[in-house]
């Protein structure tokens, strides 16, 4: 089949890339930044793989959808936008896809949603059930597939649990916390996706997926905590409002203060699934919470975490255009620029793509832990995003506060750009260039403010970039 597949760089797309691939389908993947792409990634199956760039707030952009499509998967959101009007967002956008689907030859599109079995429902939730019924058409059959918490390495649910109960021995928390739920593992869903493809038993339906067990998010939080061996105290606070819920969310996870008000409003409401036969009727064995932790541990410790939600761009990140910023300016910046001799390039480069993350920067860890806070605290993304994976990185990847413009192993080659809160733009580039490693920050200043930062933490860098410099060189 001709799959059309939207949000391929996503946390769910990337992983059904993946699948829709093996079970050899031509899959043509719509993009808002084809540079994000790693067709890389992909090298064995190229003629299976057909790459478009598309923004579904922008009809005009969609000009260059394949007529011969069979099916399209519609994975599109934007709980994460800072924005208070993502509701009108994603309506729209899912208006402009099914105009733009209804002239093609699509037969079914299959939309991944969340569970609705409340009157009245989050602003998150309301949102995506108007995207269910703007996609419904007379031109092709809508599967629409309403998951609830998706648990998974990489997920952000996981990663937000995993935050939670890692760090706080004692945890002060909101009410919202005996709210009950239904997880389902990450591998669940991605059957159920590829499951009901081209099923005409699904056609015009919607189903509710979910693991075996309904828990509240504090017993999700405790069972995490006994299948790491960490003893936790949980402590309801009934005094917290939902502003202070979000901010205590902000503050303890890796999240986003948007993603975290959302997240708290959709968490005050009891999302359990409506019991139906898909499961039997697709052969899948559905999975319990603990198997879902179990398996995204086995992942983490394979290093195999094939996507992430950390990776996700805000769609002020993409209206700013960072693939702007894959050109270093060299007028109206300051730079620091140190070099030094390398012991063994190949092991250079391999100290200089694993860095960040659980690596650290080499050098000074507590200055950047200390920096990170900094920018947690004025509304920033912290140190806490980490990285994907702890050997490889891709252009669009996030490590830390920072996002990777261009990687490149055989160039010896690594660009990023900075997402912290900072009075300016920021680079960090890293190039071996006959046994010489090249380590450059520049930073463009935004007015005053930006020429006082860079003169304020200027005594830093000397201590931090030529130490890991040193450490990056094998010295």
């Amino acid at each position: 089949m001709k799959i059309l597949l939207t949000g391929a760089t996503g946390y769910i797309g990337k992983r059904l890339l993946i699948q829709l691939l093996e079970e050899g389908h031509h899959v043509v993947c719509s993009v808002r930044d084809r540079k994000r792409f790693s067709t890389q990634l992909y090298k064995d199956r190229a003629a299976q793989l057909e790459v478009i760039e598309n923004d579904f707030l922008q009809p005009e952009t969609l000009n260059n959808l394949p007529k011969d499509i069979d099916a399209a998967y519609y994975l599109i959101h934007s709980m994460s936008s800072s924005e208070g009007d993502f509701e009108i967002k994603e309506k729209s956008s899912a208006v402009n896809f099914r105009t733009a689907l209804e002239k093609t030859d699509v037969q079914q599109v299959i939309f991944l949603t969340g569970i609705v079995n409340e009157k009245k429902l989050s602003k998150h939730l309301q949102s995506r059930n108007n995207v269910e019924v703007a996609l419904q058409s007379k031109k092709y059959a809508l599967t629409s597939l309403r998951a609830g918490i998706i648990v998974g390495s990489g997920s952000a649910s996981f990663e937000i649990i995993r935050d939670i109960v890692e760090k706080l021995p004692v945890m002060l928390t909101p009410k919202w916390l005996n709210t009950k739920c239904q997880p389902i593992a990450i591998r669940n869903v991605m059957q159920f996706l590829v499951g009901v493809l081209g099923l005409t038993d699904t056609y015009n339906k919607n189903y509710d997926i979910a693991g075996t067990d309904i828990l509240s998010y504090k017993e999700m939080l405790l069972q995490y905590a006994e299948i790491r061996g960490l003893k936790r105290t949980i402590i309801t606070m009934p005094i917290m409002t939902p502003r202070l819920s979000s901010y205590w969310l902000y503050f303890v996870t890796s999240t986003s203060y948007s993603l975290a008000k959302n997240l708290v409003d959709s968490m005050k409401i009891d999302v359990v699934a409506k019991s139906n036969h898909l499961a039997e009727k697709l052969g899948i064995e559905v999975f319990s919470y603990r198997e879902a932790i179990l398996m995204a541990f086995d992942k983490i410790k394979q290093n195999d975490v094939s996507s992430s939600w950390y990776d996700s761009f805000s769609n002020q990140f993409h209206r700013r255009n960072v693939w702007q910023y894959l050109e270093v300016p060299e007028e109206g910046c300051f730079k620091d620029i140190r070099e030094m001799k390398v012991d063994s390039e190949e092991a250079a480069v391999q100290r200089i793509f694993s860095i960040g993350g659980k690596t650290g920067w080499y050098y000074a860890d507590f200055l950047w832990r200390i920096r990170g806070f900094l920018d947690k605290l004025f509304g920033g993304v912290g140190l806490r995003r980490g990285r994907r994976n702890d050997a490889n990185l891709e252009a669009g990847d996030s490590v830390d506060f920072w996002r990777v413009l261009y990687a490149n192993r055989e160039e010896k080659r690594l660009l990023l750009f900075a997402e912290m809160k900072v009075p300016g733009e920021a680079w960090l580039e890293f190039h071996i260039k006959n046994g010489v490693l090249h380590q450059e920050a520049t930073f463009r200043p935004l007015g005053l403010s930006g020429r006082l930062y860079w003169y304020s933490v200027l005594p830093f860098h000397g201590l931090i970039f030529n130490g890991m410099l040193r450490k990056l060189a094998g010295k």
